[in-house]
């Protein structure tokens, strides 16, 4: 163990190091491997962040903000992603992340996959994209792959579900998809389950949230859906719970409503405290302590996290670097 004067093992090694000499068996390229890929690997000192990527602002962007977890501040990366989009989707594996589909003009719909590397966000867009060019999408991820469900092929509706696996990113598309078509559906998973809820079927709004078994990917539709049938909604999950936060409502427009999945029993509750505005064309994505929200029609640039300990919201005083509407998000949440 080190000393408590030294809690920086990299500090702490270096000057054991130059206290001993390599010629009595410790060289220098040994002590370096056991530093950097050992008991203090790089992987161990990734800072767990969020990333917002893509959306449009002034135009399509292909920027991707990064939100230290730590101290929420924010950072854009300076390679962003393969080309700029809109309506894309967003999730994550514990050392990449990725973003797929989207539009990149009006009707140049794509299967594009980036993939993130979280040890130094560099970028890399799959050989594999998805089963077919989509838009409107949405994401969700176990701790094994990755699943991108539903949204719009052609000017379409769909209900695929595509399976990426994140030991080779293979691809593979579900036998059972959703429930039903759905454009613009969100995204959020738990530990066992990733779910699909709301979205436009058929040119109705649903209310419908669908669940998938990580264990053998079967399907169940929860007996309790949302609140209100919407879409473009954000989505987000603690490790107990599940959110779907704002959307559009037929009728109303823009809402500021969160519900709340409890994992345990799928059971929902209406959070007293929504997001600070009522807000379409999210996203979401979450640390260990607490789910983001950022950006939306408008667009606005406002990220809204919510700690899970008591469902209590702020407003950051640091939201994204330009206001933009459907993003995607995904999120790192540390070694």
């Amino acid at each position: 163990m080190f000393r408590q004067d030294r809690t920086n093992p990299s500090t702490a090694v270096s000057n054991w190091r130059g206290r001993h000499d390599a010629s009595k068996g410790w060289p220098s390229t040994a002590v370096s491997s056991w530093l950097n890929g050992g008991l203090f690997g790089a992987a161990a000192f990734t800072a767990a962040a969020g990333y917002f990527g893509g959306g449009q602002a002034a135009s399509d962007v292909t920027t991707v903000d990064k939100f230290l977890f730590s101290d929420d501040s924010r950072t854009t990366l300076s390679t962003g992603l393969s080309a700029g989009r809109r309506m894309l989707a967003g999730m994550a594996s514990a050392v990449a992340g990725y973003f797929g589909g989207g539009r990149e003009t009006a009707t140049t719909y794509v299967t594009t996959v980036d993939r993130f590397l979280f040890s130094d966000d560099s970028r890399t867009t799959l050989g594999t994209g998805l089963s077919a060019a989509t838009n409107q999408l949405a994401a969700m991820a176990s701790t094994v792959a990755g699943y991108f469900g539903g949204g719009s092929v052609a000017g379409s509706g769909v209900a695929t579900v595509d399976r990426f696996l994140f030991s080779d990113d293979s691809r593979t598309t579900l036998g059972t998809g959703l429930s039903a078509v759905a454009m613009n559906p969100t995204g959020m998973a738990s530990s066992v389950a990733g779910y699909f809820g709301g979205g436009s079927s058929g040119g109705t709004l649903v209310a419908t949230v669908d669940r998938f078994l990580f264990s053998n990917d079967s399907r169940t539709t929860l007996g309790t859906g949302l609140s209100t049938a919407r879409w473009t909604m954000g989505g987000m999950a603690s490790s107990v719970a599940g959110y779907f936060a704002g959307g559009f409502v037929d009728g109303v427009g823009a809402v500021s409503t969160v519900d709340r999945f409890l994992f345990s029993n799928d059971s929902r509750t209406t959070l007293g405290t929504g997001l600070s505005a009522a807000a379409r064309e999210l996203a979401g994505m979450a640390s260990s302590d607490a789910g983001y929200l950022g950006g939306g029609a408008g667009p606005v640039a406002t990220v809204d996290r919510f700690l899970f300990s008591d469902d209590s919201r702020t407003t950051l005083g640091t939201g994204l670097s330009a206001a933009t509407k459907t993003p995607a998000a995904m999120a790192f949440k540390g070694a």
